[in-house]
């Protein structure tokens, strides 16, 4: 079966392993990957992914440029890389900042709240979600217990002033937290992604939120380097899923919304 990996982090390779010290540090997790763009290729093809989506995050405003031009730079090393921008609430020119990506061939945006420390729904996003309305989708993090910033009730707000941005909700849209992310955005028009859970969701829960938010409307990740994406595939593999909804969420999805920013938009919103 064909994999898309919607859900995974490299760093510039000199501060490839203090970075995912960090990282695994702040969500505690032990992991013994190294998030580095050669790491992530060698387990990701062992493990049966032929594509990747590289999702960067600028904790600070001075670093957006920095990072954006790095995963680019990626980009054109690895062709089985898609490649996500970072912008920042504390940008100053963030629309000179989505142009440039824009022009770039960039596939998506990725925000995490938690790490950015500014809310879902500040305002100052707003301009952001504006521009970005029927062109480029927006992966965010989303829920965490210890932290205010990416509850899915203010996603939730954001879907319904912005309803034609493209959200990609991830971690079932709410990390640890995955019955409020279900309550509060089951029946709304996003997608979700599965990364950095399914270790710890019974199969019977994994059922039931396949039902509620349907197939069509989730995307497999592996979370790299916190996880092994090894492991993550033989776990997704045996999940209770027919072979028409595993494929769905292991690629066609995937594959469905990356053509849809090539072709110059993405209307393809789920209904």
């Amino acid at each position: 079966m064909k994999i898309i990996d919607f859900h995974a982090h490299i760093y510039p390779d000199r501060v490839a392993e203090k970075a995912t010290r960090t990282t695994s540090a702040f969500y505690e997790v032990e992991t013994v990957q190294v998030g580095s763009a050669d790491g992530l290729v060698k387990r990701g093809t062992e493990a049966g992914i032929s594509e990747f989506v590289i999702l960067p995050v600028a904790t600070k405003a001075t670093q957006v440029r920095s990072m954006n031009k790095f995963v680019l730079s990626k980009k054109e090393l690895y062709p089985q890389f898609h490649v996500f921008g970072t912008i920042h609430a504390e940008t100053k020119n963030k629309e000179e900042e989505l142009e440039f990506l824009m022009q770039s061939g960039i596939k998506g945006i990725k925000l995490h709240p938690d790490t950015q420390h500014f809310n879902i729904d500040d305002e100052r996003l707003f301009p952001v979600y504006d521009y970005l309305s029927g062109k480029l989708p927006v992966l965010m993090h989303c829920g965490d217990p210890r932290f205010p910033y990416s509850h899915p009730e203010r996603l939730k707000k954001v879907l319904h002033q912005f309803p034609d941005l493209q959200i990609i909700a991830a971690h079932w849209g709410g990390w640890k937290m995955y019955e409020t992310g279900y309550e509060y955005l089951h029946d709304e028009n996003c997608y979700v992604d599965l990364s950095s859970s399914t270790m710890e969701l019974t199969p019977e829960q994994i059922r039931r939120y396949v039902d509620g938010f349907g197939s069509e409307r989730i995307l497999f990740g592996t979370d790299f380097p916190l996880w092994d994406p090894v492991r993550e595939v033989e776990t997704f593999l045996r999940l209770p899923l027919t072979d028409a909804e595993k494929e769905n969420i292991a690629w066609r999805n995937a594959e469905r919304l990356l053509s849809s920013v090539s072709s110059g938009g993405t209307d393809d919103r789920m209904v």
